[in-house]
């Protein structure tokens, strides 16, 4: 299992156990993380599931595709280290991911 922790935008921690292969997004759903929307069920077609990935994280991550990026102009207050949570497959060397999760979704 892979430890991810997601940050309310109140500061509250919710530590999750996840199985690699899942997104990240998947993780918070099967774990009721408050703030992850996932209204297109995972398919990159919203914005609904956007996160901040911790600085120390951005490189293990990787960069967005051109269609992420694309979806990301529509999420709330986007930041150089913002991706979809659907986006960003879980995989054991990122055990440890830290992700915040934004004020409100759209």
């Amino acid at each position: 299992m892979v430890k991810i922790t997601y940050i309310e935008h109140t500061g509250t921690r919710h530590e999750v156990a996840a199985e690699p292969g899942l997104t990240v997004m998947e993780a918070a759903v099967k774990n009721n993380v408050p703030g992850i929307e996932a209204e297109c069920g995972g398919a990159c077609a919203c914005a609904t599931c956007h996160v901040y990935v911790d600085e120390a994280w951005k490189d293990a991550t990787g960069s967005p595709s051109q269609m992420e990026e694309d979806m990301l102009d529509f999420a709330f207050d986007i930041r150089p280290t913002s991706r979809l949570s659907c986006q960003i497959r879980i995989k054991p060397e990122l055990d440890g991911l830290v992700v915040a999760v934004p004020a409100k979704q759209f």
